[in-house]
């Protein structure tokens, strides 16, 4: 061994103690980063009634968060490199949990928007920095269980913080409904940014690098001109527009007749999220075994299936078409996700941020602009515009089929 070597820091392996508190801290600040992220999705109906605004104009309260920090994500892996890595996500953790915190005292619906806007802003440093300190601190036979884990809290982040919004608007009325939701869920953030910088290792192999952002566009322009990164980019737009127009105006549908649902009970269809999680695992396994391009399609059309299940005006079956969507949605994300980066013969990375970028921004768009079909037609409004938008991504799955065949 030379001297270089012995004198460099020891990476984190799997096993270790230190392992163990790196997984418990990055499951934290998942957890925590989607809870802020999607917390107003089952509130969207209280914030129409409240401040007078349409359904469109209340899912920008979703939209703005989503578009902002898919936006910022861009240059937040920059910034990490001249302040530090924990630093950012701890910075990160607490503005996002303290600007949801303010949203106690918001005085009207710009202010809302305003500070939706600085949350997306402040989340940017999270995720964009996450993954890069496990590659730089993590042994490379450990990388993929704290990633897991990273992934799992994601998961359960974002279906709690929809579920405890809900819940906590219902029945806590008497102390401001949506609003004392949302000063839970900052709390919560804040708890969540404490055991994060309680447990993480500090950074050890870490070097200060001066802020640049030159090149960035370039690297983007270079990567879309790629057929198949192209049509990957594309996917990720259509499918998370679809997605989260279903889940923002479901709500909506669930509280009118003849359901006639509370926030608390329409929340509950967010505890079909876990299966996004297994959709995720086990489609995800399925794809390196049987090709991307074949299951990437029969998500596609089980996507299809599951919104064709939600459109007859039963809870059951809307629960079981809404199971089935999450399901293949997830499988799809992961298969996609992990395909952007394989198919770029260098800046890998850069692929997988233009991929998180398009994929957010088409969320944020989609899920406002659904609004439109939902004010006009109701459901059957919102389901055949969520229903074009998987179409699409049916057309471009097969579209990559064919490359992929061809190469």
């Amino acid at each position: 061994m030379n001297e270089a070597s012995a004198a460099a820091p020891a990476r984190i392996e799997a096993g270790t103690p230190e392992f163990r508190r790196t997984n418990v801290a990055v499951f934290f600040c998942g957890f925590a980063i989607f809870a802020i992220l999607y917390c107003p999705q089952p509130v969207l109906p209280l914030f129409a009634a409240e401040f007078g605004v349409t359904p469109a104009e209340s899912s920008i309260a979703v939209s703005i968060t989503a578009i902002v920090m898919a936006v910022s994500m861009l240059f937040a892996s920059s910034v990490s490199e001249a302040v530090g890595r924990k630093v950012m996500m701890l910075g990160s953790l607490i503005a996002s949990s303290a600007l949801t915190l303010a949203l106690w005292a918001a005085p009207g619906w710009d202010s809302v928007i305003w500070l939706r806007a600085l949350a997306g802003l402040a989340l940017s440093g999270a995720p964009a920095v996450t993954l890069a300190y496990l590659g730089e601190e993590m042994a490379p036979k450990a990388v993929a269980g704290a990633v897991g884990l990273y992934i799992g809290g994601s998961a359960l982040g974002g279906m709690s913080g929809r579920l405890a919004a809900a819940l906590v608007s219902d029945f806590g009325a008497d102390l401001g409904s949506w609003r004392f939701a949302m000063a839970c869920i900052g709390i919560a953030g804040l708890i969540c940014a404490a055991f994060f910088w309680r447990l993480l290792p500090p950074s050890r192999h870490f070097r200060a690098r001066e802020l640049r952002f030159g090149g960035l566009s370039r690297s983007m322009l270079k990567l879309l001109a790629t057929p198949a990164i192209f049509l990957l980019v594309l996917a990720g737009f259509c499918m998370l527009g679809s997605f989260m127009t279903l889940y923002n105006y479901l709500g909506f549908r669930l509280q009118e007749e003849p359901f006639g649902l509370g926030p608390g009970l329409a929340g509950l269809v967010f505890l079909t999220y876990p299966l996004g999680s297994l959709g995720s695992a086990w489609l995800g396994a399925l794809a390196s075994k049987r090709g991307r391009g074949p299951v990437l399609t029969g998500c596609s059309v089980a996507m299809l299936m599951g919104l064709a299940m939600m459109t007859p005006d039963s809870l059951p079956m809307i629960v079981a078409g809404l199971s089935l969507l999450t399901f293949s949605f997830f499988g799809a994300h992961a298969i996609c996700a992990g395909w952007a980066p394989a198919a770029a013969s260098a800046d890998k990375a850069q692929a997988s941020s233009l991929y998180l970028l398009l994929y957010y921004v088409g969320g944020g768009v989609a899920g406002s602009v659904g609004g439109i079909f939902w004010a006009s037609h109701r459901w059957n409004g919102v389901a055949l515009f969520s229903g074009l938008i998987m179409t699409g991504v049916l057309a471009v799955s097969l579209a990559l089929s064919r490359i992929s065949q061809a190469r």
